[in-house]
């Protein structure tokens, strides 16, 4: 595997190493073999470790098939792949509302990474997890494309650099049009499915919510959700402990009907490599009807 990366007007001068390890934390060993191996250029020419990188340069790694050991995964449909951004490094898909995000036994193969990897598969790419969404929700998710970007797309995640609004129909009519909700979300002891509010055990957790519109007919409202952490089930476990479940939800409603109505509407990000700022809407999303 070969990558080529244009450093931006932005990025900061530093050496190769620094770049290696602080910004594209390239794992020690994977480094250890670049730099015997002479697998590192700057423009086109041989580049040591000490070597200064600078914004405008041309950085080019080669990478030996054993240095990431290729995932193994049955090849899906890629008919089933809806794609809403893609570049050399990354790719943005718009998943159904049923589908797993990836399997969890290695016969599996109806998941969207194996359907992912079959789309991949002509260029001679693997595809890899970035984060997930539930079975019974649809939307924006987004995917590796090799995995050399895999921890910096993580670490992204981590540091609440990755921006996902949704959009929920829940149950009842909302105080408050905006608000948020911080309850501690723990496993259910009597359910390994469910999660619950643990404010004694569980982990943080944090949602804002914005209440759209009101059907009073139907007693249901529209609300769009900004995660600002990301605990299995959150939206869910949240909404249903003020009162107002996702309307579907079969785990948290009372009486589910119908598709778990929560969708991951938007998804922004700024690339890690060309430091564009990519924003990734799901349509058509949900509404109340």
């Amino acid at each position: 595997m070969e990558l080529s990366i244009l450093l931006p007007e932005t990025f900061k001068e530093q050496t190769i190493r620094e770049l290696l390890e602080q910004e594209w934390l390239v794992p020690r060993k994977v480094r250890h073999f670049l730099r015997i191996r002479k697998n590192v250029s700057i423009n086109g020419e041989p580049a040591l470790f000490h070597f200064t990188a600078k914004a405008g340069d041309q950085i080019t790694l080669t990478f030996e098939a054993d240095d990431y050991p290729a995932p193994k995964l049955l090849l899906g449909d890629p008919t089933k792949v809806s794609v809403l951004f893609e570049d050399e490094h990354l790719i943005i898909l718009n998943k159904p509302v049923g589908m797993k995000t990836h399997p969890n036994q290695p016969d599996e193969q109806d998941t969207l990474l194996n359907h992912l990897a079959a789309y991949l598969a002509p260029k001679n790419q693997v595809p890899y997890v970035v984060h997930r969404l539930d079975k019974e929700t649809s939307g924006a998710i987004l995917f590796a494309k090799n995995p050399f970007v895999l921890p910096i797309l993580g670490r992204l995640l981590e540091k609440k650099e990755i921006y996902r609004r949704y959009q929920a129909i829940v149950s009842g009519a909302l105080k408050e049009t905006s608000f948020t909700i911080r309850k501690k979300i723990g496993r259910n002891r009597h359910d390994r499915r469910k999660r619950v509010i643990d404010e004694h055990k569980g982990d943080i957790a944090i949602t804002h919510v914005e209440a759209v519109s009101y059907s009073k007919e139907k007693n249901q409202t529209l609300i769009y959700c900004v995660l600002e952490t990301g605990r299995t089930h959150q939206i869910r476990v949240h909404l249903q402990s003020i009162g107002h479940p996702i309307i579907g939800d079969p785990l948290y409603h009372p009486r589910p009907k119908g598709r778990l109505m929560l969708h991951a509407y938007e998804l922004h990000l700024v690339h890690p490599f060309s430091g564009e700022t990519i924003i990734a809407t799901a349509e058509p999303g949900i509404d109340l009807v």
